[in-house]
């Protein structure tokens, strides 16, 4: 749900209950008093593609398709995305250029536009279609090494594809690039920072590597949030997510980290036959997860949100994280990626390849 006319995911909320529902509804009318609020339905465990292209009202050009890494839900402007898609079966590709393509034809864009898409269970829905630059243009510019709003430009004056880019419908990439927000959270103590559809973000890294894990952990790098090499690991996750945090917790023990979690995830993880150990939530008793933090003994947090109003405690374990810079991670799309890219930094050195290197 979100008021009308509203940028950045201003004020919006995903209800899984009536509770959050009628709370939102007596909240909307401070943001947007005399507009309607928009319901949609969420889709729930989605992937979320982001798609860049060039059109000149009768040709069009896909310029890159971005797989993001956080599931949908997560504001675009605060998902790491990768280009080319890592996980992204040939036949949803090829779903996701026709529809593009169509749609950009049928709009009559000349020039650039962004789609964004979700998928579901194989099934592609289009969310929104930007008939303009998108944020992405830039990343996907460095990538491809193509300057797009050069072209866009060109084509805004009457030029043709044909003759800008001849003999190409989509551009390619040499490695893979991942695009990774910076957040300000260590700049405003006390911030809880899990993500969702609200816009957080103040900035973007691009990390650029042979392969997926490569490129994510030189982009968490570089967005001031390193990935450690070792240590301890909090994981807490709520009912839903168990069955993926215990895969991502094998991945985990297998890179030699050791793993404490809550109750609840600890017993789901031990059913595995994965070492781990349980610790209090901060209103169940002392020693808890915010000691832990506080004593340095843990070097990373995977901590996603319930569905509703977090509780008081999953605040303040997010919180602490912050406080005591310790990367926390709120998505398990996100904890995969980082196991993977920690496994990448296990086995390959970090390598530097300027732009003009990459493109030659």
């Amino acid at each position: 749900m979100r008021p009308s006319y509203v940028l950045g995911g201003r004020a919006m909320v995903i209800a899984y209950d009536e509770t959050t529902l009628r709370r939102y509804m007596q909240e909307a009318v401070e943001f947007s008093q005399e507009r309607p609020v928009l319901i949609d339905r969420f889709l729930e465990d989605a992937t979320e593609v982001d798609v860049d292209c060039l059109s000149d009202g009768e040709d069009v050009l896909i310029a890159g398709i971005m797989e993001h890494i956080e599931e949908a839900g997560v504001h675009s402007g605060d998902s790491s995305c990768v280009l080319p898609p890592h996980a992204l079966p040939a036949a949803e590709i090829a779903t996701i250029e026709d529809y593009t393509i169509r749609l950009a034809k049928a709009l009559k864009v000349i020039g650039l536009m962004n789609a964004q898409y979700a998928i579901k269970d194989g099934v592609v829905y289009v969310l929104e279609v930007n008939p303009r630059a998108s944020r992405t243009v830039p990343f996907v510019g460095k990538a491809t090494g193509v300057a797009l709003p050069n072209i866009a430009v060109g084509l805004m004056l009457g030029e043709k594809l044909k003759d800008l880019l001849p003999g190409k419908a989509r551009l390619t990439v040499p490695q893979s690039f991942v695009k990774s927000p910076v957040f300000p959270f260590n700049k405003f103590p006390g911030v809880d920072p899990a993500l969702g559809p609200e816009m957080r973000s103040t900035g973007e890294v691009m990390g650029v590597g042979m392969h997926f894990g490569e490129a994510f952990a030189k982009a968490q790098l570089g967005a001031g949030t390193p990935l450690p090499d070792s240590g301890t690991v909090f994981i807490s996750v709520n009912d839903r997510h168990k069955p993926e945090a215990v895969e991502v917790a094998r991945k985990l023990h297998e890179l030699g980290f050791q793993l404490v979690a809550t109750r609840g995830t600890s017993a789901a993880i031990r059913q595995s036959n994965i070492p781990c150990k349980t610790v209090f939530k901060v209103n169940e008793g002392r020693p808890n997860a915010a000691d832990l933090l506080k004593a340095g003994a843990v070097q990373l947090v995977i901590y996603t949100a319930a569905g509703a109003l977090s509780f008081s405690d999953e605040r303040a374990i997010r919180r602490g994280a912050v406080q005591y810079r310790v990367p926390c991670i709120t998505t398990l799309s996100g904890a995969r990626a980082a196991a993977e890219a920690i496994a990448s930094r296990r086995r390959d050195p970090i390598r530097v390849w300027s732009l003009q290197e990459i493109h030659s």
